[in-house]
């Protein structure tokens, strides 16, 4: 196992910083890749940050966590969170800790974002922080809590 965390980001998080920052906030995901890549360094691991729009690149990422022994993936996987049982599969296919990661807590928007397909078989979920829901993840993950 090694001591890089996977970050992995889905559809429209490119976007951040421009999209919705009364929902999102102001951060672009650059920006939550630097303060990830600070605060894994003190904490002895790597941050490994990649972003798609598209939902089988996320699964062939997860499928690429396990092969390579990373220690953990956070995932945003934002929309498909609510539709996509290939990566609620390829996460339960997998024995790497999964993290499920929101910027909003989606229990209080809509009532589609409610479910979540990723959230059952998470080891995890941080949610409702801002940037700061990928810096808790990162930190339960330290802490050996997944």
């Amino acid at each position: 196992m090694t001591n890089t965390i996977l970050v992995l980001n889905g559809p429209n998080l490119n976007l951040l910083g421009l999209r919705e920052p009364e929902i999102y906030g102001s951060d672009t995901l650059d920006d939550i890749a630097g303060m990830l890549e600070d605060r894994a360094l003190e904490l002895g691991f790597t941050i490994d940050m990649r972003q798609t729009n598209h939902e089988g690149m996320l699964v062939d990422w997860l499928h690429e966590a396990q092969a390579d022994g990373v220690r953990a993936v956070l995932l945003n996987a934002a929309a498909y969170t609510h539709t996509s049982i290939a990566l609620l599969d390829a996460i339960k296919a997998i024995t790497i800790p999964v993290i499920e990661v929101h910027l909003s807590d989606p229990k209080e928007r809509e009532e589609f974002r409610h479910l979540s397909y990723v959230g059952m078989a998470a080891a995890l979920t941080v949610e409702g922080h801002g940037a700061g829901s990928y810096r808790l993840a990162l930190e339960a993950v330290a802490a050996g809590k997944v």
